[in-house]
């Protein structure tokens, strides 16, 4: 030994022939296979985990190369690999396919490093054999000499370190000196305490004193940082070490870094959840499809019949008011599917190019109607916000479940804040989504100073029909709502939450390349009238809605041609020699689709103008629920005020 060197003075210190034997006896009981080699591939030394699991003894390997293992499965280009990483002092690891003695093939995985006299020179090779189907590593009992067993440790590519019954390090190869950032000096006779940070310190002790008082070897996956270092996953492997009476004197510790291993496991759960939420969105979309066509047609002709009759009726009719109570339940459940198809993305929309400031400020005074006098409201707008495309109306309906959301948080009062503005989002702080998309994003935060939520609330704070309010006071369809709109448009929600500290909730919407539309300040059609006098060919299939439409139009002044069916509309077109100014037809139909009617027809008559109604289109003139370019729709259930200002924009267009 050098004695001029710090290292192998401290080496020299915590490596007694006691220590040896203990640390051989204590490395015997690993699952490791430990093969070592001469320069020229012979074998000098194995392990009885060699023995067990290969079924040669060591009598009868000594001298052989370890090709009498090789099963014959295995590509010579990789052996030929392997040697010459070897031969030029590199370290080799991969997985080999062997054959035990008795002709049985196993896995194992092998990490495979040259071994060096003091002088630098390779004189042996050294292999550590993990065998991969039954997971269990065996340590090789060390027989060799001191400064063999300096070697093969100092060789090992996995961190190694002991401690005494204090937790003071008594011995640490060079590896585990670089993972620390330490020379072994400043690691011999410290603690955990000094090395590592205050909480894993405690961690890394009790783990410790656990091995030594069960006598057991330990191994687990655990967290480590040297101090103001790098946090990283670790793979560790623990046992006790005894005297030569038996008693307990320490601990040895073994780990190697399984931080790629540990993310990949996280990404790949993390992939799973959102295949699961992605399931289950698509789950609910098709409820939602189904029911909402059916169930708009249904609500459609009690609304419509509804406000036929009332239309009837004279002011003091004691009719009037049961009428109008039919007519507001018929709105709630129309309200109630829109809020389905929200949430699973697929109710219908027309987005346009929106200055979000300008759209906010126009909900502001709604909005505070909504939340209440005892809350406050401040609006805090971002300068040179970037233009968004997406329906006005999808603003309307997040901002205002937010603030709902929020007042219902504050029963007390409280203050809501909304917030704008522009932010460039990477892979770095675009929180690890897997299927976000990098870029410019506008975005709106709304922060209130309710109860808060804790871990369990937030993750169950999208899905449909959840709600933490009482019976009746809510549907639990507001925020699943939100959730809906912002992905439809390839945005985002995020939510920060403390029970007692308040909700944050931030809403990313990409950045639209163009300019903000201007601004109309009417949304309903400019002319002084809602009745017409032109004809109306109406498709529809469902037989109430057939007739109440029929009625509504009639009432409106129009004249109508029906047709309850793609085939009948068809047939009333070529032999109809009147005047045919607009096709109002349903979109969802059995045979034919409402587009497929309208290109049929338009064929027949080039100037008919277009308007589809559907309660769930069914990505027949919409994508994603976004409708097409210059497409003239209206959602069913619609009233018959909304149908006579539909009717009126698309024919003044």
């Amino acid at each position: 030994m050098n004695k001029s060197d710090p290292r192998e003075g401290s080496v020299g210190r915590a490596t007694t022939e006691t220590d040896i034997r203990q640390l051989a006896q204590v490395v015997d009981q690993s699952p490791v296979v430990v093969v070592i080699t001469d320069r020229d591939g012979c074998i000098t030394y194995v392990n009885s985990a060699f023995e067990k699991t290969t079924g040669y003894s060591a009598a009868e390997v000594m001298g052989r190369n370890p090709r009498i293992l090789k099963s014959g499965r295995m590509p010579d280009a990789e052996y030929a690999e392997l040697w010459k990483t070897l031969s030029s002092g590199g370290v080799w690891q991969g997985e080999f396919l062997n054959r035990r003695k008795d002709g049985t093939l196993y896995w194992e995985a092998a990490t495979l490093s040259p071994f060096r006299d003091p002088d630098g020179n390779i004189t042996h090779y050294l292999g550590l054999k993990e065998v991969i189907s039954s997971r269990k590593r065996t340590e090789a009992e060390l027989r060799e000499s001191r400064s063999r067993f300096e070697s093969l440790v100092e060789s090992m590519p996995q961190n190694v370190f002991s401690k005494d019954l204090e937790g003071r390090f008594t011995f640490a190869n060079q590896r585990y000196c670089r993972t620390e950032g330490k020379p072994l000096e400043e690691i011999l006779g410290k603690t955990d305490f000094d090395l590592h940070p205050q909480e894993l310190a405690r961690q890394y002790l009790e783990d410790d004193l656990q091995v030594i008082r069960s006598g057991k070897i330990v191994e687990r996956i655990e967290m480590h940082q040297p101090l103001g270092g790098p946090r990283s996953f670790v793979q560790v492997v623990k046992a006790p070490i005894y005297d030569a009476d038996g008693r307990a004197k320490g601990m040895l510790g073994i780990f190697w870094d399984v931080t790629e291993r540990k993310r990949a496991e996280e990404e790949k759960e993390k992939l799973r959840l959102q295949l699961v939420q992605s399931q289950k969105m698509e789950s609910v979309g098709r409820l939602a499809g189904g029911v909402a066509h059916d169930f708009n047609n249904m609500l459609g002709a009690i609304l419509g019949y509804a406000d036929l009759v009332i239309d009837k009726l004279e002011a003091d009719s004691p009719l009037r008011g049961d009428l109008e109570e039919i007519r507001r339940a018929a709105q709630r459940s129309a309200a109630l599917t829109r809020q389905l198809l929200a949430f699973a993305r697929r109710q219908t929309v027309a987005p346009r190019v929106i200055d979000l400031n300008e759209t906010v400020t126009g909900l502001l005074q709604m909005i505070r109607r909504v939340i209440g006098e005892d809350i406050d409201l401040t609006w805090r707008p971002g300068s040179g916000l970037w233009p968004v495309k997406l329906d006005p109306a999808q603003i309307d309906q997040i901002l205002v479940n937010l603030c709902v959301n929020a007042r219902d948080a504050m029963p007390s009062g409280g203050r809501i804040v909304i917030e704008t503005a522009n932010v460039e989002l990477t892979a770095e702080n675009a929180g690890g989504e897997a299927d976000f998309v990098p870029g410019d994003y506008v975005r709106v935060t709304v922060t209130d100073t309710g109860c808060g939520m804790d871990a369990e609330t937030l993750s169950h704070l999208f899905e449909p029909f959840f709600t933490t309010k009482g019976m009746g006071k809510g549907t639990g369809l507001g925020l699943a709502t939100v959730y809906g709109a912002v992905t439809q448009n390839n945005g985002r929600v995020h939510v920060d939450s403390t029970p007692g500290k308040g909700t944050t909730f931030r809403i990313d919407l990409p950045r639209h390349a163009g300019e903000a539309e201007m601004k109309t300040e009417a949304r309903g059609p400019s002319v002084p009238s809602l009745t017409g006098g032109e004809t109306i060919l109406l498709v529809e299939d469902d037989p109430a809605m057939l007739g109440m439409s029929r009625a509504v139009l009639q009432r409106l002044g129009y004249v109508v041609v029906a047709a309850a069916s793609p085939e009948e509309a068809l047939r009333l077109v070529r032999s109809h020699h009147g005047r045919l100014d607009l096709l109002m037809t349903d979109v969802v139909m059995p045979g034919m689709n409402g587009r497929e009617l309208a290109l049929s027809l338009m064929a027949i008559r080039p100037d008919l103008r277009l308007l589809f109604m559907s309660g769930y289109t069914a990505d027949v003139i919409a994508h994603q629920g976004m409708l097409d370019e210059g497409v003239h729709f209206i959602q069913k259930p619609f009233t018959k005020r909304d149908l006579a200002a539909k009717l009126r924009e698309v024919l003044e267009a």
